[in-house]
């Protein structure tokens, strides 16, 4: 699985479809959480969020993960232009985060439009592992799809996007995922409690704001 092809027409494809409203969902909570000081990044994309998150909590070090080489250029080339204080911080990193392994404790996690890739077993299997690397009171930040639980129009609305974006994306990038998987129960078994939700786009769209009992 890999958005090498599509990456540098991600943002076009992305604004076509849904204007600013997946960028309004990832930023939704930065300027309410406090400032951390490890931060872990999975599937960040090209950069836009990062260089929100630096600009909102400038010098804090953080790990971007991403399986797409050419989505980690830029984002790479994203943060030198608008935040190159930050080069020294930032360490990113090519590869699969199904093998890969914490080397750190992470006071903030960020899964931004990332577990709809995967199948059931797998999104388990990603809380698992990156849960062990959270510190007693992290905070996970999670914006995704979702398919409102009420309402003939609205879930209509979600499943004809899903069905679309699903068909494409399994071409394009290889993504073995055929349908959307809420974490919310997996996050639940690792101390993880939801403290802020919000949807937007006929609530297609929920940005979540998680955070681990201490």
């Amino acid at each position: 699985m890999s958005f090498d092809r599509v990456a540098r027409s991600f943002r076009l494809l992305e604004t076509i479809a849904f204007g600013q409203s997946l960028q309004r969902a990832r930023v939704r909570w930065l300027e309410t959480i406090p400032r951390p000081q490890r931060v872990l990044i999975l599937g960040e994309g090209n950069g836009r969020f990062l260089c929100e998150l630096l600009r909102v909590h400038p010098k804090i070090d953080i790990d971007c993960i991403d399986a797409s080489a050419r989505m980690l250029m830029l984002a790479r080339t994203r943060m030198c232009q608008r935040h190159p204080e930050s080069w020294p911080r930032v360490q990113f990193i090519h590869g699969d985060i199904r093998n890969w392994s914490p080397l750190h404790s992470y006071d903030l996690i960020v899964t931004h439009f990332f577990f709809d890739c995967f199948p059931r077993d797998e999104v388990k299997a990603i809380v698992d592992k990156v849960a062990q690397a959270a510190a007693p009171g992290a905070v996970w930040l999670l914006a995704d799809f979702t398919v409102p639980p009420a309402g003939i129009l609205a879930r209509a609305h979600a499943k004809f996007w899903l069905r679309i974006m699903y068909l494409f994306f399994r071409n394009a990038a290889g993504i073995t995922a055929n349908e959307l998987v809420d974490p919310s129960a997996y996050l639940e078994e690792h101390n993880f409690v939801p403290i802020s939700c919000q949807s937007s786009r006929a609530a297609m769209l929920k940005s979540e704001l998680w955070q681990r009992r201490v």
